[in-house]
């Protein structure tokens, strides 16, 4: 069994918060999929959403080998991250799309920050259960080849990105609420204080305004 780092006490929650988010975009690239314009495009996301159950196994075979139950990993998160998709259900395969490559990739950049102070293996397998590449191609992709057919389609996809900004930040919130012990994982990148939490904030904003970009969509 592999002894975990000086984060410990902690990594059981953020390998349980994966977890269930794992579970949930299995769910969503699948709901998503149904939404698909034709079989290619249904087909694409079907076997992303198949690459989430992977993840998950993945991320509770870790928990079992730390002595942890999976399941009661995952439940103090189970409201916050189901409370954040109920109220940010995409109406169409447009939205879903947004809403996977900008809601799933300011997740991602923060726990790429914070799987940077994690002991091996926790830092590796929280690298590679983060969401595969593929689909944020897939997704610039189709977003950008509808947004240069329908121009006015930029304006209602750049307003449900923004909304999409303002519910993630409450989604965290709320996971922080529910396990104090996260913060513990965040406080070896802000050493100082205000000013490192502020350039932390600034490298996932700028990482944010990125993607916006190349959705041909404005912050």
């Amino acid at each position: 069994m592999s002894t975990p780092g000086r984060d410990d006490a902690a990594v059981p929650d953020l390998l349980g918060v994966l977890s269930y988010g794992a579970l949930v975009a299995f769910d969503n690239l699948g709901a998503d999929a149904r939404l698909a314009p034709d079989l290619r495009r249904r087909a694409a996301l079907s076997e992303m959403a198949a690459a989430e159950l992977v993840h998950y196994r993945r991320l509770a075979d870790r928990l079992t080998e730390l002595g942890v139950d999976p399941v009661d990993a995952m439940t103090p998160f189970v409201d916050s991250l189901d409370a954040y998709h109920e109220s940010t259900r995409p109406r169409d395969w447009l939205e879903g799309l947004v809403k996977a490559y900008i809601g799933d990739g300011i997740a991602d950049d923060f726990y790429r920050e914070v799987a940077a102070g994690l002991a091996e293996p926790d830092r590796t397998l929280v690298l590679e259960v983060l969401h595969d590449d593929r689909y944020a191609e897939f997704a610039v992709a189709e977003v950008l080849a509808a947004v240069d057919a329908d121009p006015k389609l930029a304006d209602r996809l750049g307003l449900w990105a923004r909304r999409l900004v303002g519910e993630a930040v409450t989604q965290a919130q709320l996971v922080v609420a529910a396990r104090p012990a996260l913060v513990t994982l965040v406080e070896p990148f802000v050493p100082d204080g205000p000013d490192g939490l502020a350039a932390l904030i600034e490298r996932l904003t700028a990482s944010h305004a990125e993607r916006l970009s190349s959705l041909g969509l404005r912050s």
